[in-house]
Order: C-alpha cells, then sequence, then structure tokens
C-alpha cells in the first residue's frame, strides 16, 4: 500500500499540470451537469413497507379523488381584535379568503371553515389539499399562497399556514462559512504559512465541489431529499481538511528532515497517505451502510456523503501531491522553521504525563463521559412538524391558533382507511369501526365515513386530544391498528392508519428497531479494518469501546440541548421537542467514520514507531508527540466546520451540526487524546497483541511505511554503489 501510494504521489507530483487539469475538468463537467439536470428535492420522509405507506399506495389506487400523499396545508385565520367570526362582515371576509385561497395555483380543494365546521368564535382553521406532492410545490406557489392572505391581514385579520406544503427546501446560509474561516485560522496558526494553510482548504472546497455538483446532478434523475446535499457538504469540508492536513503535516516533516520536494511528496503520501485511504474507508463503510437499513432517505444521505469522502480521498492522494509540486518548499513558513531548545511539545509533555498517571486520568474520563451520558436515557424521538418549527414561522404560529381553537390534536389528524371489498356490507363495517374508534382513550371527535365510487373503501379522519408528538397519540394510532383484528374478523373489512402523523411513528419504529443492527454492522466491519490496519486485537476493540463511550455521551448532550433546552439561547436553537428520530442512527454512522479517523492517525504514528524498535512505552509517546499538534488542529477544523452548521434553518441540520461538533470534541480530546493513551501506556506491548494464527492469515497492508522504508534504502544503497 505505502509503495505504491508513494509512486502516485511522485507521478502526480511530476505530471502537476496534467492531474490538476484532469480534476478542473471533472470539476467542470460536473458543475455544467449541475445547472443543466439538477432537479427538485424534498423534505418528505417516507419507508416503504410501512402500515401508513401502505394505506396511502392503496388509496392512491382505490380513492385517488382523496389525493393521498400529495401536499397539505391548515390555514389559521384570527378574527381581528374586539370582533367574533360569527359577525356578517367577518364570515363574508373570510368566504372571501377561501375563495382566493382556492383559485391559488396548484390547489385541489380548500375546505370552508364554516361548511366544515371548524370554527370557534374568534379561530377558523381551512383545510387545504393540493393536487401534487410537497416535492412538486414550488416556492412560486407558497408566495401565491401569502400573497392571497394579504386583503384579509390588512384588514386586521391574523391568517397564518402550516402543513407540509409550506415548508421549501432550505439552502445554505453565510452563517455556514464561519466554520470555514475558523478553520482557514487554525490551518494558518498550525503551519505558520499561507501557502501551507491555503492547500487543504483549496482541495477541499474542490472536492465538496466535485461531490456537490455530482448529488446535483443526479436529483435531476432521482428523487432526493433537500437534506442529503447538506450532509454531503458538511462531511466533505471537515474530512477534505482533514486529510490534506495530515499529509501537508507530514510533507513539512519530511522536507524538515532533508529530501527534496519530489521525494518529500512522495514519502508523505505513502506514510500519512496510508493513514487518510484506511481513515476514509471507514467513514466510506459506516456512510454506504446507512443503505442496508431500508430507510431511503438515511440511503441517500449515506450514498451522497460517501461519495464525497471518496473524492476528498482521491484529491488528497493525487490533487494535494500536484499542488506541492506547484508550491514546492513554500509550504514551509519562516515561524515554523524548526526550533532548537531543550524544551519537549505540548503532546509529549501530555502523553508522558498521562502514561505516568494513567489509572486516575482513565478513570476520571470514563466517568465524565458516563455523567455526560445520562441525559440519553430519557431520549424521545420524533420527526419534526409545526409544533417543533421557530417560535416566528408561520407554521409554529398556525399551530399555536390551531391548537387554542381546537385543540393540539386537531394539528395531527389521522386517516383511517377502511378497506370493505371483502366485507358482506361494506356500509355496515364502516359505521362499526367508526363507533369502535369513537369510544378509545384520547378520541376528540371521529367524522363520519366517506367512501369512494365503487363503494369498497372509506375514509374516517380522527382527531385526537393530543399533539402529533405525544405518546398518547401514538397509543392510539396503536389502539386503533389493533382494532383491525377484530374488525376484520368480525365484518371481513381491514382497517389501516395513515396521515402524516402515523408516518411519523412509523418511520420513528423503523429507525428505532434498525439502530442496533446498523451499530452491529459498521462497528463490525470497522472492526476487522482496523485488525487489519493495526495488526491486532485489542486496539481494535479499545477504539470501539471508545466510540461507544463517545456516541453516548454526545445523544446526552443533544437530548440536553435540543428536547430539554438547555443552553439554547447561547447556542441559537430556536425550538425544542423530541429528538428527530433519524438523528441517533445518521449520527452513529457519522461519528463512528470521523472517530476511527483520529484513532488511524494518532495510532499508525505509535505503531509506526513501534514497528521501527522504539519500546512500547516510548512509542506511545514519540507518536504522540508527531500525531497531536496535527490531530488538535484537525478536530478544531472539525468541530468549527460542523458548529457552523447549527444556524441552519431546519431543526435536523441544526442538531446533527451540534452532534458531531460535540461529538468529535469529545472523541478527540477525552477518548482518543486522553483514554487512549492512557490505555497504550497501561498495556504496553500488550497492546499489539495477535494470535500467530492470525498473523499469518492477514495480508500486511503496511500502513506504517515498514516496505516503504525498505524500499527506499536498497534504493539508496544502489544509488550509492553505483556512484
Amino acid at each position: 500500500m505505502a509503495t505504491l501510494l508513494y509512486r502516485l504521489a511522485r507521478f502526480s507530483f511530476r505530471r502537476r499540470w496534467l492531474v490538476a487539469s484532469v480534476w478542473a475538468a471533472v470539476l467542470l463537467a460536473l458543475g455544467g451537469g449541475a445547472l443543466a439536470l439538477s432537479g427538485q428535492m424534498s423534505n418528505s420522509v417516507t419507508i416503504p413497507g410501512t402500515e401508513a405507506q401502505q394505506a396511502i399506495d392503496h388509496l392512491k389506487d382505490k380513492f385517488p379523488q382523496a389525493s393521498p400523499g400529495n401536499a397539505t396545508a391548515r390555514v389559521a385565520i384570527e378574527a381581528p381584535a374586539g370582533r367574533t367570526l360569527a359577525e356578517p362582515d367577518v364570515r363574508a371576509a373570510v368566504e372571501d379568503l377561501v375563495g382566493r385561497l382556492k383559485s391559488a395555483p396548484g390547489v385541489a380543494t380548500v375546505a370552508d371553515p364554516y361548511q366544515a365546521k371548524t370554527v370557534t368564535e374568534r379561530v377558523a382553521m381551512a383545510q387545504m389539499s393540493y393536487r401534487v406532492p410537497a416535492t412538486d410545490v414550488t416556492e412560486g406557489d407558497r408566495a401565491a399562497l401569502r400573497a392571497a392572505a394579504d386583503p384579509a391581514q390588512h384588514a386586521g385579520f391574523t391568517v397564518e399556514f402550516g402543513g407540509d406544503a409550506i415548508q421549501g427546501v432550505p439552502g445554505s446560509q453565510a452563517t455556514e462559512g464561519v466554520g470555514v474561516l475558523i478553520a482557514a485560522l487554525v490551518l494558518a496558526i498550525t503551519f505558520g504559512s499561507i501557502v501551507a494553510a491555503g492547500l487543504p482548504l483549496l482541495t477541499a472546497l474542490i472536492g465538496v465541489g466535485v461531490g456537490m455538483a455530482g448529488v446535483l446532478t443526479v436529483s435531476g434523475f432521482a428523487d432526493l431529499n433537500s437534506n442529503t446535499p447538506v450532509l454531503a457538504l458538511m462531511l466533505g469540508l471537515a474530512v477534505g481538511i482533514d486529510y490534506a492536513l495530515f499529509i501537508v503535516s507530514r510533507y513539512r516533516h519530511e522536507l524538515a528532515g532533508g529530501h527534496d520536494p519530489e521525494l518529500a511528496a512522495g514519502r508523505a503520501v505513502g506514510t500519512a497517505g496510508s493513514a487518510v485511504v484506511f481513515a476514509g474507508l471507514t467513514v466510506i463503510i459506516a456512510l454506504a451502510g446507512l443503505t442496508v437499513v431500508g430507510i431511503p432517505i438515511l440511503g441517500q444521505m449515506g450514498i451522497a456523503a460517501a461519495a464525497t469522502v471518496a473524492v476528498a480521498v482521491l484529491i488528497a492522494l493525487t490533487l494535494l501531491p500536484a499542488l506541492l509540486g506547484f508550491a514546492g518548499r513554500k509550504v514551509i513558513g519562516k515561524r515554523s522553521r524548526p526550533k532548537h531548545h531543550g524544551k519537549p511539545a505540548l503532546g509529549e509533555r501530555w502523553a508522558r504525563y498521562v502514561g505516568r498517571h494513567r489509572i486516575p486520568v482513565l478513570v476520571t474520563a470514563v466517568l465524565g463521559l458516563l455523567v455526560v451520558a445520562i441525559p440519553a436515557l430519557s431520549m424521545q424521538l420524533g420527526l419534526p412538524n409545526d409544533s417543533t418549527a421557530a417560535p416566528d414561522s408561520t407554521q409554529r404560529k398556525a399551530y399555536d391558533l390551531i391548537s387554542k381553537g381546537f385543540g393540539e390534536g386537531t394539528n395531527g389528524p389521522l386517516i383511517v382507511v377502511i378497506d370493505s371489498a371483502g366485507a358482506p356490507d361494506p356500509r355496515l363495517a364502516a359505521a362499526g369501526a367508526t363507533d369502535s374508534i369513537s369510544r378509545l382513550p384520547d378520541v376528540a371527535r371521529v367524522t363520519q365515513p366517506q367512501f369512494n365510487a365503487d363503494g369498497d373503501t372509506a375514509l374516517v379522519t380522527v382527531i385526537p386530544k393530543s399533539g402529533p408528538s405525544s405518546t398518547e397519540t401514538e397509543q392510539l394510532v396503536a389502539n386503533i391498528r389493533e382494532q383491525s383484528h377484530r374488525l376484520s374478523g368480525a365484518t371481513g373489512a381491514k382497517l389501516s392508519v395513515t396521515g402524516q402523523t402515523a408516518l411519523q411513528i412509523d418511520v420513528s419504529e423503523k429507525l428505532a428497531g434498525a439502530m442496533l443492527p446498523y451499530l452491529g454492522l459498521i462497528v463490525g466491519l470497522a472492526f476487522l479494518l482496523l485488525m487489519l490496519v493495526f495488526r491486532s486485537l485489542v486496539v481494535p476493540l479499545k477504539a470501539t469501546l471508545g466510540f461507544l463511550g463517545s456516541v453516548a455521551a454526545t445523544f446526552g448532550a443533544v437530548v440536553a440541548v435540543f428536547q430539554w433546552g438547555w443552553l439554547t439561547g447561547l447556542l441559537g436553537v430556536k425550538s425544542t421537542g423530541p429528538i428527530m428520530s433519524m438523528l441517533p442512527i445518521l449520527l452513529i454512522g457519522v461519528l463512528f467514520g470521523l472517530a476511527m479517523d483520529y484513532q488511524v492517525f494518532l495510532v499508525t504514528r505509535m505503531r509506526e514507531d513501534f514497528v521501527h524498535g522504539a519500546d512500547a512505552g516510548d512509542a506511545v509517546v514519540s507518536g504522540f508527540r508527531h500525531g497531536a499538534r496535527v490531530v488538535v488542529a484537525a478536530a478544531l477544523i472539525m468541530i468549527s466546520v460542523f458548529a457552523g452548521f447549527v444556524a441552519a434553518e431546519l431543526s435536523l441540520i441544526q442538531s446533527i451540526g451540534f452532534a458531531l461538533a460535540f461529538g468529535v470534541l469529545v472523541d478527540a480530546f477525552v477518548v482518543r487524546m486522553t483514554i487512549v493513551p492512557a490505555v497504550m501506556s497501561l498495556l504496553g506491548r500488550h497492546a499489539w497483541w495477535l494470535p500467530k494464527w492470525l498473523q499469518r492469515v492477514l495480508p500486511n497492508v503496511d500502513v506504517e511505511g515498514e516496505s516503504l522504508a525498505r524500499h527506499l534504502d536498497e534504493h539508496h544503497a544502489l544509488e550509492r554503489a553505483r556512484g
């Protein structure tokens, strides 16, 4: 591996114009494809095979006029101050508003509040449905909808909109670029050279450009969720900067050792580049593994992010050495030239301190992780709805108005589908089901059944007393589904529950059920990969246990902020509620890959020194001395990039950004920089134990560059003999 990468780097260094031109052509081609072919992305979350989705598919076949799966909106209307909705002129104004809403682009139906009896003394609700799914509702359609309410608002009415038709696809915000500026500052301080600091940023931006352009091009041919490119951007920036940082750092080290620039680039990519390859593979495995859990949105996000990480690895191995060919020795700034003094580096002093006090340091770090993880025990999962929108948004205002006028459950109606094709008397079966549901706990009201043209499928709307995210509503859905077995036995009809609330419940249950199998999958695959890299059973086991501590502490912090509301003002979090149900499984995948990055970068240098003859304890110190500063810089860069997304518009992106920033903070500084050297010092040579039979079976991938060192020594000896 090391020798192959060494030759690839020297080729890229010598043919730098060719390599740079190829990457420029790839970027331009994909950029053109993104501009010409990109399609509309959606915010919808569906999982095939769930009961709610199956009910929607059944309605599309049997009851298409019900617009199953199409966009919906709820319009909350409050009368002017001192007026009531029963007054004739006020009622006329509301009916005029309903008429304007009906003529808005894409709207299929609007229920008049007076006819639907969704009106109180001061608050009315108009339920709307569109002819197209939420993915096809354009920003122009939403603007026309808001414009339809202007006359009523000018007359003193309060008009707010909720529902999936209202939420647009968010774009990137300027605040997300703050992380990149902080990364540039960290790089400049770390390297003391503008050129050296600029190379990781340049290669990362090119990699993100290629990855994002590819995702946008694919969106023209496949339905992608709007969060897909955001995760690719987030991870592409972070790992792209990190991978280049490690190689540039090693290149400067080789230059300082007296090697010419081409040889230094080859040696840097042959050693640090090997670590980059395996670190990238762990991230890619974790992200690509999201496809096996049966959740399309996570699979899309995982594949897009994995592809962007793969591009970042390829750029680090090819384009970066080509750019080093242009930069030469300019990557060494004046302030970063070697200083000869007796005081050891901070990383070395920390490693020696941890080694001397390994037991108390280890106990303190582990107890700290456990304390931070405590809030995770009360984690409540759910999907976003209007109640979790920002307090100043029209969705949240509509939710509050409707809750005030009709109860929270009106914001999350349940749609009960009664398939009576096998029933002798479909109407009797529907009436029996309606009567049975109305007597269940937490039911506020049940509408009369509405039949399709064939009379074999009926719809019943159930309004819960509790809100869409409550455990009571979740239990109500389960209770209604239990009625299906009794109804089927008594009448031959089949009953199923759908609607946005039921869909969210099904998605959350599917995600929760997939978490442990997914965790086992990626941990198992990564354990094998790390065993291959480190040729040890103990080091991969320690790395995995450390990751579990990091992710538990991160879950605790996420619950404390996004569910309990701690530090929301400081962090700019506008609303709290259940944790996004897809966050834990997504966080496990992404954070595992990133955690293994630092494990690989830090411990491979320790193994390199150990393999080259150093004592096990000395190898921990020397490996830490060489890697600590760069790992700290890389962690700070990742934290700053991820933290920039806490100011994003969507709560999912906010929580992902915070979770990844906190997770990297804990994993890099508590686990990798504290627990790892403590455990390695405690175990000594036993840390590198591997059964002899396994040593013979495992291929030697030579991440530490031992074969490369022999190859170079033989080459130099041959040159001296010729000379």
